[in-house]
């Protein structure tokens, strides 16, 4: 997509007569998205992030794109059923489930046949499938997620994830499990958030991004050596993996390398939402966003919209903020930033704005979009091609 004019035009004339806000993705720059992520994985399988997606027909247009993109990460128990029961299935659970009436329910769809495979880290986890999966006489699959951070001096460079942070962590949780019957690891995860979810080009930030990359550096040396220790581990105490996952949009080139991966997650790279824009080693297209209208003219260059807050979720920083990037030139009031029913932006560019025009705007984290709206406008060849639900728009909301 250009930044430009001529683009603002034509989104303009799309959606002319649409109520705003609406939520849309543009399915000829998701295409290119899609081609690119391919690409950028070699031949390995790629798992979707359901989280970064939020809605059934496109995580099902992902997977029919072509036979690479194999199963989804699921991050509840309760949408691993939601999308089993809709047809899904090669689901892995990415967080803990310790809500038993949810496990209860994957052990229905597991007698169905379904595969879907929950995540642990503590004992406590194992201790409780194992108890339901013996009151429902199943077996059920589990992975490991074990910590992939690394601690520089000073620095815990990763994310507070897994308690499994060390070999003898590992060891003495595979004892735990081998003294569990109804319970079948299956799949190890180690999410190498520094690498994958850390952006190292940001506008103006020459120093802190030439450190965080020669922390990346280093880190990745360790992610690998880690992740094969661990993977070894497994096996010699006797279990097959069917599953090592690792990776995420920003660290593709990187986890593809190891020799021990199985297939590798991608979530954000599909919509690319803005945060993905501060990567130096690959750009995707913005394929999705939200629009909303002009509703007050308060100033020469100020236009306010009705709407707009949505603010992502993390730590607290300007880059969680939604990105005005149609028409160009467009930005957000350091006073105001988005607001809660009203958002204001300074435009000097050379489109003339009024009442009822809408400013396009893009989220800083890509599925977060889709739980302020109830249906996504699909829009390809300059027209809206169909209009589909989001989790939030089947009156579902799982976290």
């Amino acid at each position: 997509m250009s930044h430009s004019v001529s683009q603002y035009i034509a989104y303009k004339k799309i959606f002319d007569g649409k109520r705003y806000p609406l939520a849309f993705v543009d399915m000829q720059l998701l295409d290119e998205n899609i081609n690119q992520l391919r690409h950028r994985s070699g031949k390995t399988p790629i798992r979707i992030a359901s989280k970064s997606i939020r809605c059934a027909h496109i995580l099902d247009y992902i997977l029919n794109a072509d036979d690479q993109f194999s199963g989804i990460m699921s991050f509840s128990g309760e949408e691993a059923v939601f999308l089993s029961k809709k047809g899904f299935d090669d689901i892995l659970v990415a967080y803990p489930v310790i809500d038993k009436e949810r496990i209860v329910e994957v052990c229905h769809e597991l007698k169905k046949g379904k595969y879907i495979n929950l995540m642990t880290d503590k004992p406590e986890h194992i201790r409780m499938i194992n108890e339901i999966g013996k009151q429902n006489g199943i077996k059920i699959p589990i992975s490991i997620d074990i910590d992939m951070s690394v601690d520089f001096p000073g620095l815990h460079f990763g994310v507070w994830r897994s308690s499994i942070r060390k070999p003898i962590n590992l060891k003495s949780f595979l004892e735990e499990i081998k003294e569990m019957e109804f319970v079948s690891l299956e799949g190890l995860m180690g999410y190498e958030a520094q690498i994958a979810g850390v952006t190292d080009n940001i506008e103006g930030k020459w120093l802190m991004n030439n450190v965080i990359r020669a922390l990346k550096k280093i880190s990745i040396k360790k992610i690998a050596s880690k992740r094969a220790i661990a993977v070894k581990m497994i096996k010699d105490m006797g279990f097959e993996l069917k599953i090592v996952n690792g990776g995420g949009t920003g660290s593709l080139e990187s986890t593809i390398n190891e020799p021990v991966i199985t297939e590798v997650t991608v979530g954000s790279g599909f919509f690319n939402s803005h945060l993905f824009d501060n990567y130096s080693a690959f750009k995707h297209k913005p394929a999705a966003g939200f629009a909303c209208a002009i509703n007050r003219h308060p100033g020469e260059d100020i236009f306010t919209c009705s709407g707009g807050g949505y603010v992502a979720s993390g730590s607290i920083e300007r880059l969680k903020l939604p990105l005005p990037f149609l028409p160009e030139g467009a930005r957000l009031l350091e006073n105001e930033g988005a607001g809660e029913v009203q958002t204001p932006i300074v435009y000097k560019g050379k489109e003339t704005l009024k009442i009822g025009d809408p400013v396009f705007f893009r989220h800083s984290k890509a599925g977060e979009l889709c739980e302020r709206f109830n249906h996504l406008l699909l829009i390809r060849d300059n027209q809206i091609e169909m209009e589909v639900p989001t989790y939030r728009g089947e009156g579902q909301c799982f976290l």
